[in-house]
């Protein structure tokens, strides 16, 4: 499954009202950590179709971010019916990635 791309006007819909549960990676364009973090978190959609992911630009969706408490970009937060389960900051390597769909 591709990544969605998510923000203010469909993360209630994708993620809060989802019956299937979501990992949502907070980042910024600018941020080094985060884009050394996308093509991990696209080779774990594309190798595990079942599992949803999207990701928030904290730059165009600074309220979401507020919202959610982010402080520090990446910050991975893994959502099961609409609340959060799991919550990760940092780069991270693949194996814990999957760990938070467990």
């Amino acid at each position: 499954m591709s990544i969605i791309h998510l923000n203010q006007g469909n993360f209630e819909k994708e993620v809060l009202q989802s019956d299937q549960p979501i990992l949502v990676d907070f980042f910024a364009t600018w941020c080094g950590p985060c884009k050394m973090l996308a093509p991990v978190l696209e080779e774990v959609a594309a190798e595990n179709p079942g599992y949803r992911i999207g990701k928030v630009d904290v730059d165009e969706s600074s309220n979401l971010a507020g919202e959610f408490g982010i402080m520090s970009v990446p910050t991975l937060v893994f959502f099961k019916g609409g609340a959060i389960q799991k919550k990760m900051v940092g780069a991270r390597g693949k194996a814990e990635i999957l760990e938070l769909f467990k």
